[in-house]
């Protein structure tokens, strides 16, 4: 049976360290973090991140800010605000909350939020300074799957990895980072051929593919390393891209979901806002 990496508890060390940095650096300055989050319209799934991201910041004791907006505002609106908030001093992170109704371009705000305080890593000056291996703001789900995996002292040099997913937001940063610490990787997609095959040569399978159970216990390499990134409602029950019950059976290490994933990626946010901090205050 797989040994659980249980992102709750990783991520609860992390904002111990977070929290016990932010009382230090409070007595010294006098200021706290600040954290801006966008919402344009009522979508449940993005109220329950926005609300989960702004409970979470005021816990660690942050400043925190959260604009709600109409579904109907406009793109020359939105940008205004950035623009607002790129000029506060005493916000560090912007995070305009994705998917974004289909009139605005998420592109033109992406670029329009400055690279400083880009906490979420999307904008092309960090994935730029990603690529090359520079200091940056990495994406939250990425940077927190990395974490996961050390944290069970997981050594990836020379380690097969696969990826199952290209997306901007998870399965492109991920394998950069996994290239980073010496894996070989594979990413995976819609056209990949024989991918069960493929997986099944995994030391390492990151599945981030956005279809509910899709990679079953027999696509996993026995002690693999399977860190599930996705996160379904199925018959009124949280369900991963990988089906749990027969990957259970053969990992060696298993992300489960719920309590996975979802924990570290709003901790790895926290993470990014206090590097934001200390950086926008010569603090580094």
């Amino acid at each position: 049976m797989a040994e659980l990496i249980k992102g709750k508890e990783v991520a609860a060390r992390i904002r111990e360290e977070i929290a016990s940095e932010l009382e230090e650096l409070k007595g010294k300055t006098g200021k706290a973090p600040g954290l801006a989050v966008v919402l344009l319209g009522e979508d449940p799934a993005s109220q329950t991140y926005v609300n989960n991201k702004e409970k979470t910041s005021k816990k660690l004791g942050f400043h925190s800010e959260v604009h709600r907006l109409p579904e109907s505002t406009s793109q020359e609106e939105l940008l205004k605000l950035v623009d607002q908030l790129n000029h506060d001093d005493n916000i560090h992170g912007i995070l305009v909350q994705l998917p974004l109704p289909e009139h605005i371009e998420d592109e033109a705000i992406i670029h329009a939020i400055a690279a400083e305080k880009d906490v979420d890593g999307f904008h092309p000056v960090n994935v730029g300074k990603m690529m090359i291996g520079e200091k940056c703001y990495i994406p939250c789900t990425p940077h927190g799957v990395i974490k996961m995996i050390e944290h069970v002292g997981y050594d990836l040099k020379g380690k097969n990895a696969v990826v199952v997913g290209r997306s901007n937001i998870v399965g492109k940063p991920v394998s950069l980072l996994l290239l980073e610490r010496h894996a070989t990787v594979t990413i995976c997609h819609s056209k990949t051929q024989d991918l069960p095959g493929v997986c099944s040569n995994a030391d390492v399978l990151i599945v981030a593919a956005g279809q509910p159970e899709m990679v079953k216990g027999d696509w996993i390499k026995p002690g693999a390393v399977v860190i599930d990134v996705g996160i379904h409602r199925v018959d009124d029950k949280l369900k991963g891209d990988v089906e749990f019950e027969s990957a259970e059976k053969v990992a060696g290490y298993l992300s489960p979901v719920p309590g996975g994933v979802g924990p570290m990626t709003i901790t790895m946010l926290m993470h990014n806002t206090m590097q934001a901090f200390k950086q926008l205050n010569g603090l580094e």
